[in-house]
């Protein structure tokens, strides 16, 4: 396999598709302006992130190589998904139980195991610092 450097734009950029599919070169200037580009076509592939992850990982960036797999994990979501995530994650705004049911929802839907990994992780945070 030929060893890939970041950023995988100029260095693999033959590898890098939108969310749509589209490879990064049909991604222009021209094309937006032509109105030919959709919501999707602007939107980063799971698989982009999950190589950007890997690369992290390898160069010994732990935090940033998990932060890179959660966002794969969350591009495959529905936006209301991933925002209701976001809205309980923040201190006071849901319950202990309510967090737990959501790591479970995300991982048994969607397979999000690292989201839900911290999901929990906030939970048990969040239940020691008083924060429900």
């Amino acid at each position: 396999m030929k060893e890939r450097r970041y950023p995988l734009g100029r260095h693999a950029r033959d590898t890098v598709r939108a969310q749509s599919g589209k490879p990064l070169d049909a991604l222009t200037l021209e094309q937006a302006r032509a109105g030919k580009l959709s919501a999707d076509d602007l939107r980063i592939h799971p698989d982009t992130l999950r190589e950007q992850a890997r690369l992290a990982a390898e160069a010994g960036w732990r935090q940033l190589a998990a932060n890179l797999r959660r966002a794969a994990e969350l591009a495959d979501m529905p936006h209301e998904r991933v925002l209701a995530i976001y809205e309980a994650l923040r201190p006071y705004r849901v319950t202990h139980e309510r967090l737990l049911a959501m790591a479970a929802e995300v991982e048994t839907e969607f397979g999000a195991v690292e989201t839900a990994a911290l999901i929990r992780q906030a939970a048990a945070a969040y239940r020691q610092r008083g924060l429900f």
